[in-house]
């Protein structure tokens, strides 16, 4: 399985970076031949979407070419979104808007919510309402939500809590999850059932 995790946060450091160094660690320790692609938000500085998009000269299509060739590699995704102000980051809302070539269509994807507190329901309730019309990706029944990020998954191996521990725990079963998803969805893109060329949007 190759898989694309794209952390949503804007800030260089942050608990969603954090999050998504474990689960790509995490990935390959419970199947070595699994592959990982982290594409930071906070690194790649995309421009805001508009028209230039069509144009493959403007900057923001050289920006995101690179990027749309990593998605297109990829089999699954997980998308992580921190909660800023009960919402998904204006960054990951704005990729998931230049998602428009096919990259991520018909492509299992888990969603994981990062929150300093208590709350991390919105972004997921965000996402699963209106982050996958065009771009067609397939968000996965199970999801994640990392409560008290400060004090999780901050040691690879080694739980701080019982809380800690039941994170972990539903975290590889959301893996295993992710991973069937793969295998399964692999054969609907290749049935010759989906047609980008006269669909390539959603309804």
């Amino acid at each position: 399985m190759k898989v694309c995790i794209v952390s949503g946060s804007h800030r260089p450091v942050s608990g969603s970076n954090k999050v998504a160094e474990y689960l790509a660690k995490r990935i390959t320790t419970l199947d070595e031949r699994s592959e990982v692609d982290v594409i930071k938000l906070s690194d790649e500085k995309l421009p805001l979407w508009d028209e230039s998009m069509y144009q493959p000269n403007s900057d923001l299509a050289q920006t995101w070419q690179p990027i749309s060739e990593r998605l297109r590699m990829a089999d699954a995704f997980i998308i992580i979104s921190p909660e800023w102000a009960g919402m998904v980051t204006p960054g990951l809302k704005n990729f998931l808007l230049c998602v428009s070539k096919g990259e991520m269509s018909h492509k299992p994807a888990m969603i994981v919510s990062v929150s300093a507190g208590q709350n991390g329901a919105y972004p997921i309730a965000e996402l699963r309402s209106s982050g996958y019309k065009n771009n067609q990706i397939c968000y996965i029944p199970e999801h994640i939500i990392v409560r008290h990020a400060d004090q999780m998954l901050n040691t690879p191996s080694l739980p701080q809590s019982d809380f800690d521990q039941h994170l972990r725990n539903r975290i590889d079963h959301g893996l295993g999850i992710l991973n069937a998803y793969s295998e399964a969805l692999i054969k609907v893109r290749e049935s010759g059932v989906v047609d980008l060329e006269a669909y390539p949007y959603g309804m």
